[in-house]
């Protein structure tokens, strides 16, 4: 676990610099955090072109880490999904949670067609069951309303 620690601080180190001017994305703890608004249209899990255009940044420093990290070092990106607790109303998804899984599922896809290998990569949905922000307004809802990305072991 030492080990994977500093790569993971290299990993995050890329991933800042290469997002640098995007604030709706943040670092929290050991996990980047994007608003789903990046990726996503309101209650969808098709991926924008813009939020594709972002991962394929996250994919080519992937791309790397894969090479830089020793093949005894067993690790997974872990994309978390995760929504507001306003209620589905009509549409596909049944559910914040089927939505927040197809989310993340959407992310990982996305970043194996990209070249990143599927046994480092892991998609959760947590729905509105983890909040960030315990308010009600339309900025606590928003933030709320996020991917966020975990480098751990497996």
């Amino acid at each position: 676990m030492q080990e994977l620690s500093r790569y993971r601080s290299e990993f995050f180190g890329r991933l800042r610099e290469i997002l640098a001017e995007r604030s709706d994305i943040r670092v929290v703890g050991d996990r980047f955090v994007f608003g789903s608004e990046v990726f996503f249209g309101s209650s969808q899990a098709e991926l924008e072109p813009g939020g594709r255009a972002e991962l394929d940044k996250l994919a080519a420093a992937l791309l790397q880490l894969e090479k830089d990290i020793p093949a005894d070092i067993a690790w997974v990106l872990r994309v978390d999904g995760h929504t507001d607790a306003r209620p589905i109303q009509g549409g596909r998804f049944r559910s914040n949670w089927e939505l927040s899984a197809s989310r993340s599922i959407a992310v990982v896809q996305y970043l194996i067609s990209k070249g990143i290998a599927p046994q480092r990569l892991v998609a959760a949905g947590f729905g509105e069951f983890q909040p960030i922000d315990q308010g009600d307004t339309p900025e606590a809802l928003a933030r709320n309303r996020r991917i966020e990305l975990r480098l751990t072991d497996r």
